[in-house]
Order: structure tokens, then C-alpha cells, then sequence
């Protein structure tokens, strides 16, 4: 195992290598691309995992986030494909990059565009979805692509579809984030990638967080790999006051790390509070679901307290060009705020920002490091605060064991209650309202699979708290609520509305609205007939009912038999006497004989 620690100083993030003391040594492009964008010095992860890549060695990196990774394997890819001859074919593979997300593979994408622009005749592809793969097909057709960089769903796909690509040839694999490859569910399609891979190549894993099945995934796709771990070095709390030494945190640096306890109904106070005093930053706040986001993406602009502030919803449902536009612009201010899941957890070098707010806990506890990552980046000072439950208080705990230590920060008693403007809002427009209903159950939901289930109990939740805290004006009708003892003290419904009554702001909404309930009510009008009147035409559909000839022969045969049955018994009678003749004749129909 190579192992490299950030030193102690303001800017721990940088050694003393320079990229041109390395060795092997890096060509004169490289070095002159590393020189235009500022960078002299490596990071402890650059400076050791460099070399090993440039000099035919696998590697298994686990590197605190923000650490410098990316430049760690784009560098020595680029010294790897340069060195090889001769001039690659149009369709000829020399190299892999694939990461979890779309953001993400896109960063990396435009991260490389300068070195891979060194390379003569390689040409780079970038490879996600959101768009037909038939357009990257057909643009990997005509112009080739000798260098792919993606996610394994999109890659799979191309692979799958495309027998022109040929990868015998190929130099050097790299899997990003390969803890969050595996967690996603990807492991099906990078088997498949890997399989139509030669075994003599250069492999590179890199992960802030290597777990069991990134180990089996190295020993499946890398040869003899050296393990690669880059500490940072920190001061626990207990350090402070009495000098016990906590082990090497696996934070960065300049990160300072709190947790605020509140119950759920105080938790939007507490937020706009920090979200005011924080005006001037740049924030990143970590929501638990897609809906969630949704939900407070609308409320927290109607807020009078946050106006003029920008406010930037960003998750996984949005459609790809949503997302891009909302990175971007993000990305672009000095100050703001973005709104996210854990779509933007890995990864994401975001300049400038200053404090990430964790207003839920993420469902995997290996997410908390990605997330803080997004801020102090490089050396470079950053804070993060995650909201607690009372009952989740034990996470302080289990994050300290697995050396993220968090200080308390205390709640601020006198942040205004902005519940009753949320709930304002929720009365003044359905789409508030709906999408506050949406939040609560998918949140509910979301707790329900936490992987800590032994801190985050979710039969614990106490959700007439949690339903104040989402602003709701009834708590709704779901299954978690109907069938489970869960707690509703503490939330008061609005009894003064009526939630069907509630209209859309938008008017155009509202319209089409008022047709659908129109149409469900001629619907239900026309369904609303007597039951005896169903009953009478069911019994007339039996009666009419067509008979097959079967059943026809089957019910003259019997009328046949009771006839003469009854002739039989008249018979018998005039024999005896006890009829004549004419009366024979007239109870038989015959009499017109006669």
C-alpha cells in the first residue's frame, strides 16, 4: 500500500512535489496545460498515484473528496495514450472513464478537454443519457471515438448495440466513484464493459470511500493493484480539551463540521435562519427525496425573508437539460443556493462553495462525506451543518467512529416560525399544497430505507411534528399512518379549508383542473343507476338470451313429455268413466275433430 497524508498547514491540500519533479517525467504538453490552469504543485493523491499509472501499475485510490483526484488519472491517461503508436484507427478504444452520474461524467469530460487536445488524432466522446443513443451512434459512426468517457448504463448500451468499436487495442480503464458505481445497481453492466476488455491494461479505482464490494471489484478487473490511501489530517473534539488524538479524519482539511439538533417542526426556522445569516455565501442544502426538493424549490422563494435570494432546485427526475441549466447557473454565482439530492452528492467540483446544509441525513451513511466534499475543496476552508432529530442524536456517534467527528451547534430560539407562511402558501395554491403531501410520504418512505434503521427508527418518526415542519394543512391518508401507531401529537390541522377546494395560482392549471373534475362527475352520474334497474335488465339480457340448439331440442323434449303424460292420465279417465268424450276432446284440443 502507498499511503500519502495531507500536511497540517492552511493549505494541506498541496505538497512540495511539483508535476514537473514527477517520474516518470510528464511530456511538455502536459506540463504546459497543467501551467495555463495554475496547477505547479500536486496533491498528495496526484503526486502518488501519477506515477504508478504512468508506469504500467493498477491502482485502487481511496482519497478524501475534493482531494484532486480527477487530474490524478486524466494526467497519466493522457501520458499513456500519447505513448502509444501508431496514430489509432477511427473506431479503435485506447480508453475508458466511467463514473455514476451525468454531471459528473460531464465535468470529467470538460476537465480532460485540455490535455486530451495534446493528443493528435484521438478523439474524445462523451457518453450519458438524457439523449437518443441513436445520436451518439451514428456520431461515433461517422466520426469516430477513441476515448470514451461516461456512465455504465449509456457505455453498456453502445457496447451492446455497436460491432464497429473495436477495444482489443485498449490502453487504461478508469472507474470513478466506484463505491457509488456498485451502490447504483451498476454492477451487471461493468462486468459486461470489462468483459469485452483485454486483461493486459492499466486499471485505476477511484473512491473517497472503498467498501467490501469495491475490494471484490478490484480483485475481478485489476492485476497485483496497489492501494493507494490519502488521509487528512485533523484534531478531534476530545482533542481540543485534552489532547486524546482522534484517528486521521477522512474529511478534508479546512472542513469544520457541526450537527444542529431541532424537532421536525422547527427544522424550516432553523433553516431560514442560517440560510439569512449565510446571505452572501454560496450553500448546497441535501434533501432527502426528489419531491422533497420539489416542495421547497416552490416554498422558500414565497418567503418574504428569502426575496432576492437564488434559489436552484436540482435531482435526478429532472429532465436532462433542467439539470444542466441548474448546474450551470449555480456554478455561475457568487453567491446562491442549490437545492439537491445526492444527484450531486459525488464528485461535482463546484467552485466557491462555502457551506453545504444537510437538511436530512443521507439513506447511506457513505454519502455524508461525499456531500461536505462539495466544499473545502484543495486547501481551501468550507463549513457543513447536518440537522438532527432528537432520537437521531446517536449518529453524532457512529459518524465520530468512523472518524467524521461534528461539533453541536445550537439551535437559535429566536428564529422566527415561518410554518404559518408555509401553510399561507399551501392555502393560496394547490401546487404548494400538493407538492407538500408528496414530501411528507416520500419522505416517510425514503426514512423507511435508511441503511442505519438502528438510529433512524421510522417507527419512531414522529410525524404530527414532521407534517408541521412540511407545512401541511391535514396530514393525508397513507398506509404508514393508517396501519402503525405513529406519533401525530403536536400537529394542529387548518379546520378553516377545504384541501379540494384549494386552487392552482396558475390559471391555466386551475382551468384544466375544474374540466377534470367535471368529466368525474358526468362519469360518476352516469354510473349512479337504481340497482333494481340493473337487476331488471339482467334479468331481461337472461331471458332474451339466445339459446344454442342443443338447449333448444333439450326444452321441447321435455314440454313433449309432460303432454303426453297429461293425455295419458285423460285417457285413463274416460275408460272409467269419470269424463265423456266431448270433454276428452276439449281438454286435449281435439274437439274440432270430432
Amino acid at each position: 500500500m502507498a499511503a500519502a497524508t495531507e500536511p497540517p498547514n492552511p493549505n494541506g491540500a498541496l505538497t512540495n512535489t511539483r508535476f514537473s519533479d514527477l517520474h516518470p517525467p510528464l511530456c511538455p504538453p502536459v506540463l504546459d496545460a497543467l501551467a495555463r490552469f495554475g496547477f505547479e504543485f500536486c496533491t498528495p493523491v496526484q503526486a502518488a498515484t501519477i506515477p504508478l499509472l504512468c508506469s504500467f501499475k493498477d491502482v485502487a485510490v481511496d482519497a478524501a473528496t475534493g482531494s484532486g483526484k480527477t487530474l490524478a488519472f486524466v494526467v497519466p491517461l493522457v501520458e499513456v495514450l500519447r505513448r502509444t503508436s501508431p496514430a489509432p484507427k477511427p473506431h479503435q478504444v485506447l480508453g475508458i472513464i466511467i463514473s455514476p452520474t451525468r454531471e459528473l461524467s460531464s465535468q470529467i469530460y470538460h476537465v480532460a478537454q485540455p490535455f486530451i487536445s495534446t493528443l493528435p488524432n484521438v478523439k474524445s466522446m462523451l457518453l450519458v443519457g438524457g439523449a437518443e443513443v441513436k445520436a451518439d451512434m451514428k456520431k461515433i459512426e461517422e466520426e469516430g471515438a477513441n476515448l470514451l468517457i461516461g456512465t455504465p448504463g449509456r457505455l453498456y448500451d453502445i457496447m451492446e448495440r455497436m460491432d464497429i468499436m473495436d477495444f482489443r487495442n485498449l490502453e487504461i480503464l478508469i472507474l470513478d466513484e466506484a463505491d457509488r458505481l456498485l451502490d447504483m445497481g451498476f454492477q451487471k453492466q461493468i462486468n459486461s464493459i470489462i468483459s469485452h476488455l483485454p486483461k493486459l491494461r492499466r486499471t485505476g479505482l477511484f473512491s473517497a470511500t472503498q467498501t467490501e464490494a469495491v475490494d471484490e471489484l478490484s480483485k475481478a478487473g485489476l492485476r497485483n493493484p496497489v492501494r493507494v490511501e490519502v488521509r487528512a489530517e485533523t484534531k478531534s473534539l476530545d482533542e481540543l480539551s485534552s489532547s486524546q488524538q482522534l484517528p486521521s479524519s477522512r474529511t478534508p482539511y479546512g472542513l469544520h463540521l457541526e450537527y444542529l439538533q431541532c424537532e421536525a417542526d422547527r427544522k424550516p426556522s432553523q433553516l431560514v435562519d442560517l440560510l439569512i445569516k449565510n446571505k452572501s455565501k454560496k450553500i448546497i442544502i441535501y434533501f432527502m427525496t426528489c419531491a422533497c426538493v420539489d416542495y421547497w424549490g416552490i416554498v422558500l422563494p414565497r418567503l418574504p425573508a428569502l426575496k432576492g435570494f437564488s434559489l436552484l432546485p436540482l435531482h435526478g427526475k429532472m429532465k436532462q437539460t433542467a439539470r444542466d441549466k441548474a448546474l450551470a447557473s449555480f456554478t455561475s454565482l457568487s453567491s446562491g443556493i442549490l437545492l439537491c439530492t445526492d444527484v450531486a452528492a459525488r464528485g461535482l467540483d463546484i467552485p466557491g462553495v462555502d457551506c453545504i446544509i444537510q437538511y436530512d441525513p443521507p439513506q447511506d451513511p457513505n454519502v455524508f462525506i461525499h456531500r461536505v466534499g462539495r466544499t473545502a475543496r484543495m486547501g481551501r476552508q468550507g463549513s457543513a451543518i447536518v440537522f438532527l432529530l432528537p432520537k437521531e442524536e446517536a449518529y453524532v456517534e457512529f459518524l465520530r467512529i468512523r472518524r467524521v467527528p461534528l461539533e453541536e451547534r445550537k439551535c437559535f430560539d429566536e428564529a422566527p416560525d415561518i410554518v404559518p407562511l408555509i401553510r399561507s402558501a399551501g392555502k393560496k395554491d394547490r401546487d404548494v399544497m400538493e407538492k407538500g403531501l408528496r414530501a411528507f410520504v416520500s419522505y416517510i418512505r425514503a426514512y423507511k430505507e435508511h441503511h442505519c434503521s438502528y438510529i433512524f427508527r421510522w417507527k419512531e418518526l414522529e410525524i404530527g411534528k414532521l407534517g408541521m415542519g412540511h407545512g401541511l394543512l391535514q396530514l393525508p391518508s397513507m398506509p404508514e399512518v393508517k396501519h402503525h401507531s405513529l406519533s401525530t401529537e403536536g400537529f394542529v390541522p387548518v379546520e378553516d379549508v377545504n384541501l379540494k377546494e384549494i386552487k392552482y395560482k396558475d390559471k391555466s392549471r386551475e382551468k384544466q383542473r375544474k374540466k377534470n373534475l367535471e368529466a368525474k362527475k358526468a362519469m360518476k352520474q352516469e354510473d349512479r343507476k337504481p340497482l333494481k334497474l340493473k337487476a331488471m335488465a339482467n334479468t331481461a339480457a337472461t331471458i332474451t338470451k339466445k339459446k344454442t340448439a342443443k338447449q333448444r331440442r333439450a326444452v321441447q323434449s321435455m314440454e313433449d313429455d309432460d303432454e303426453m303424460a297429461r293425455e295419458y292420465r285423460l285417457l285413463k279417465k274416460l275408460k272409467k268413466g269419470a269424463i265423456d268424450e266431448s270433454e276428452f276432446a276439449k281438454l286435449t284440443g281435439t274437439e274440432d275433430l270430432l
